[in-house]
This record gives structure tokens, C-alpha cells and sequence, in this order.
């Protein structure tokens, strides 16, 4: 009889773990550090953490150093036809200093949308968190699922050998049929063939955790639900999802930055007012050799109003406002989107519990009846085709129970990752929490530096 010991201890949820085991948590840690996704998305929102300081740099003066020299060639007709030639090496230096003192709230307008760019970045870069750790999870437990119907279909091919061999030797002593002989050598084949197809996929498997986790897998241990990290009703999972959704989060964030663009648009139909300050030295650069030097300095203000630029700044507010309009209904469609989600993983979780009982009890009846079929075969009341369809519903059962224990696994993450909580403080990972502030409050500030807070 095929027996379930070999891989029920692999699939057992919750069951002992050895020292130098992988677990699911040790893998969702390598995900979380080295993932290429995960660490591309942390880049970007590096790069949008800078759009602060280059918004911010409008409120800075603008300094600008100017330096000319050449050669110029001087023949001056003076009074009684004298003439007068120079060979003149002119050159100028000076410094200009513009201020920007009014813009139309153009500046202020500008990083109120920068920052919570940011901010929004910021529930992006979370939501693909979300989506690189749930990817290890599925990753992990389709690796376990794949290796424990390759160990099912070894013990199917093994129990089907087994009753091929027992079956020549019937039929050599005249208690069957060639045609036993022939079914049980069909059986055999397609026992072959599924633990074939159970190899492949088990590589396949392999291959897709080592592009999730960043290494092929070792030994896996078994891993659990995380149910007790969800709420415990459907009701308090949307709450829950409203609130602390990255996706939903992140898109009521889009609204405040088309909103507030809104004003930067608008600022070009406001007055501009600057000042500018100047110093500059320039020497022979008098033609008429009347000086050698001059030295200059000079402060001016200037206000400018706009009357009409073509309508322009015009088309651009209403553009800004129709921006707005769609990122409040991109908005609530998020909105439908995440409460679907949650009603849809919750019941996939709920339906995965009923699943995993029946399966549970299908395998155990299907083995009960196994052994009966085989007792009665032998007393000469079962054909050999009656053992056979006995074991195919049995490793039927067995094949569905193991995924029915991968599905409730994935299905408790998904909900975690609906709800929005599927992160490493919730999950309580071993590894340092990436902060995208840190960066921000790096950058915020920096008036100058080319290189990045991290040496690049």
C-alpha cells in the first residue's frame, strides 16, 4: 500500500524544524533584501525623495560667475587725422545673484506637490513589498507542493511495480488474466509518466524560487498559516483595507498631488517679482582708450505681470483640473478594486480551510479502502483493476491534499497582502526594515554634493 508518512511529515503544517532547515520566513528575508524588484522600486523612490530639493531650490538664490577675454584690434581716427592703432586683450569677470521673491506661489505650490510625491512613492514602493513577499510565499510553498508529488508519485510507481510483479506471478500460477497483466502494465506507464510530469514541474518550481528568493532552494520545512495576523471578520478586513492599503493610500495621495498642481499652473497667470544683484571687473575693453579698467556694481528689481501669452497658462489650469478629476475617480475605483480583493481572498481562505478538511478526510477514506480492496483481492472477491482504481483514487486524494495544504498557506498570505499588513513588521521577519525617510530626511536639505548618501 502506498503510505503517506514519506511526505505527510514534509506537508504537516506546524510541524517541528531542524537547525538547518530553510523556513519560509528565511526565505521571505532574502526576498525582502536582494529581490531585483524590490530593489529597483527603492531606487525610484530615491529618485523621487530628490524632486523635494529641486523644488525647494526655487526658494535659493541663483548664483551664476560669467568670465570672457580675446584679442581685439583698435584703429581710432582722432582729430587732425591722427591715427591711433591698440592691439587690446579685453577680458570680464563678474557675479550675478538673482532672487526670486514672488512667483505666484509657484515655489510653494511646487513642493507641497513634490512631497507628497513622495509620499505616495513611498505606499508604491510598500504595495511592491507586498507583491515580492507574497510572490516568495507562493514561490516557497509551490516548491514544497512540487516535491511532495514527486515523493507521491515515486511511492505510485513504486506500489504499481510492486502489483505488476505480483501480478506475473499470479498469472503464472493460472489465478488471472493476461488482461490483469496488461492493465497493470498500463497503470505502471501512466504512473511513469505523471511522476515524469511531477519532476518537471518540481524543476520549474526551482527555477522560479531561486528568481523570487535570489538562490535555489535547500531542504524546505513546512510553513504555516498567518491567520492570526488578519482580522477576524470580513467586515473588519475591508475596514482594514480602506485604511491601510498601499494601493488605496498611495491613490488618495495622486488626488493631493493633481489637486495642489492645480496652483502651479495657475501661478503663471500671477505677477513675478526678482532681484538681482551684480558685480563685475572688465579691462581694455574701452575702444576708445579713453579707460584701462572699469569696475561695475549694480542691484535691480524687476516685477513683471502677465497679460496674455496665448492662452497658454490657461489651457494648462483647465488641463490640471481635468488631472484632478480623473485622479479623484482613479481613486474610487482603487477603492472598489481593494474591497473586491478582500472579499475575494477572504473567502479563498475560508474556502481553502474547507478544502484542506475534505481532502484531509478523502485521503484517509481512500487508504481505508485501499486496504480493504487488497484484502478482498486476495480472497479471490477483487480484480486487479479494483486495486488499481483503489491506489488512483488514493494518490488522486493524496495529489489534492497536497495542494489543497499549498493553497491555504498562499491563501492566509494573500488575505495579509489585501488586507495591507503583508510586511516584515507584521511578520515579524529578521531583518533590518527598509525606511525610505531615511533618505528623504538625507536629501531634503542638501544645498549641494553630487554623490549620493550612499557614496555613488
Amino acid at each position: 500500500m502506498l503510505r503517506i508518512g514519506a511526505f505527510a511529515v514534509l506537508l504537516h503544517l506546524g510541524s517541528g524544524r531542524s537547525a538547518s532547515a530553510e523556513t519560509i520566513e528565511t526565505a521571505l528575508v532574502l526576498a525582502y533584501q536582494a529581490n531585483p524588484q524590490l530593489n529597483a522600486e527603492r531606487a525610484r523612490q530615491r529618485a523621487t525623495d530628490e524632486n523635494v530639493p529641486q523644488a525647494l531650490a526655487g526658494y535659493r538664490p541663483q548664483i551664476m560667475a560669467s568670465l570672457s577675454t580675446g584679442l581685439q584690434q583698435v584703429r581710432d581716427l582722432l582729430p587732425g587725422n591722427v591715427i591711433a592703432n591698440a592691439t587690446l586683450r579685453p577680458w570680464t569677470i563678474g557675479v550675478t545673484v538673482t532672487q526670486v521673491l514672488f512667483n505666484g506661489f509657484k515655489t510653494a505650490s511646487s513642493v507641497r506637490v513634490a512631497e507628497f510625491q513622495v509620499k505616495s512613492g513611498r505606499e508604491a514602493l510598500r504595495n511592491v513589498g507586498q507583491g515580492v513577499l507574497l510572490d516568495g510565499v507562493t514561490a516557497y510553498m509551490n516548491v514544497l507542493a512540487s516535491q511532495a508529488l514527486v515523493e507521491a508519485q515515486r511511492a505510485n510507481v513504486t506500489f504499481l511495480k510492486e502489483t505488476l510483479t505480483i501480478t506475473r506471478r499470479r498469472l503464472e500460477s493460472g489465478d488471472v488474466t493476461p488482461t490483469d497483466t496488461a492493465q497493470a502494465e498500463a497503470r505502471l506507464s501512466r504512473g511513469l509518466a505523471d511522476l515524469n510530469a511531477a519532476e518537471v514541474a518540481y524543476a520549474i518550481s526551482k527555477e522560479t524560487y531561486a528568481q523570487v528568493i535570489g538562490q535555489l532552494p535547500g531542504s524546505l520545512m513546512p510553513a504555516a498559516t498567518v491567520d492570526r495576523l488578519s482580522p477576524g471578520s470580513l467586515g473588519e478586513s475591508s475596514t482594514a483595507a480602506r485604511d491601510e492599503n498601499p494601493a488605496v493610500i498611495a491613490a488618495s495621495y495622486d488626488v493631493e498631488v493633481a489637486t495642489t498642481t492645480i496652483s502651479v499652473a495657475e501661478s503663471s497667470l500671477l505677477p513675478q517679482v526678482s532681484v538681482q544683484g551684480g558685480v563685475s571687473r572688465s579691462v581694455e575693453s574701452d575702444t576708445t582708450l579713453g579707460s584701462f579698467r572699469t569696475d561695475q556694481a549694480s542691484i535691480v528689481g524687476q516685477a513683471s505681470v502677465p497679460i496674455y501669452d496665448g492662452g497658454t497658462a490657461a489651457s494648462q489650469t483647465r488641463q490640471a483640473k481635468e488631472l484632478a478629476s480623473q485622479s479623484r475617480l482613479v481613486l474610487e475605483q482603487v477603492r472598489n478594486q481593494a474591497r473586491t480583493a478582500v472579499a475575494s481572498a477572504w473567502v479563498t481562505n475560508e474556502g481553502s480551510k474547507v478544502a484542506l478538511r475534505a481532502a484531509e478526510s478523502e485521503v484517509k477514506a481512500a487508504g481505508v479502502a485501499l486496504d480493504g480492496v487488497r484484502r478482498e483481492a486476495q480472497a479471490g472477491q477483487r480484480t486487479t483493476v479494483d486495486v488499481l482504481n483503489a491506489q488512483q483514487d488514493l494518490i488522486n486524494a493524496k495529489t489534492r491534499q497536497i495542494v489543497a495544504q499549498r493553497d491555504r498557506v498562499i491563501a492566509s498570505y494573500t488575505l495579509l497582502s489585501a488586507v495591507g499588513r503583508l510586511d516584515v513588521r507584521t511578520l515579524n521577519l529578521n531583518t533590518p526594515d527598509y525606511l525610505p525617510e531615511v533618505h528623504y530626511h538625507q536629501v531634503r536639505d542638501a544645498w549641494h554634493g553630487l554623490r549620493t548618501p550612499d557614496g555613488k
